[in-house]
């Protein structure tokens, strides 16, 4: 099973204009953990995002698309980081998750979010899913 530990943004990350130097403890305590995650084997992947100024989005109307370009409103909404996890059970990542460091810094206010991920398993069988479970296994060359 795959989860998303998704790091909710905040205005001080959008407010960023330029690369900041993490807080010494803060950096200590994510590479800590991630580092326990590796050695565990359950660690798939880990980014931070940088601020929605620099991003875009699609707006689909029908076939139609608009791309609206960057910052958005609402830094509560946006996602600032994430690491993605595979372990055995929802139990599991419950557990790891609750052991995730404050992204913001040991006192201050912030929010993580964990989402569990769609398995190809989890559709009906079809051509398209099979079409999906090819991309994602590795050539044997």
């Amino acid at each position: 099973m795959r989860f998303m530990i998704i790091v909710k943004s905040t205005p001080e990350f959008e407010a960023e204009t330029t690369p900041q130097t993490p807080d010494a403890q803060l950096m200590q305590d994510m590479v800590d953990f991630h580092e326990e995650l590796a050695k565990a084997g359950v660690l798939l992947d880990a980014s931070g995002l940088q601020p929605s100024r620099k991003g875009w989005r699609i707006h689909y109307d029908g076939q139609r698309r608009t791309v609206i370009d960057g910052p958005f409103a609402e830094a509560k909404e946006l996602i600032a980081g994430f690491t993605t996890i595979q372990v055995r059970s929802r139990e599991e990542a419950l557990e790891w998750s609750r052991r995730f460091p404050n992204p913001v810094g040991r006192q201050a206010p912030a929010v993580i979010e964990v989402r569990q991920l769609y398995e190809l398993d989890d559709f009906e069988p079809s051509e398209q899913v099979e079409r999906f479970r090819a991309m994602n296994t590795p050539s044997q060359k």
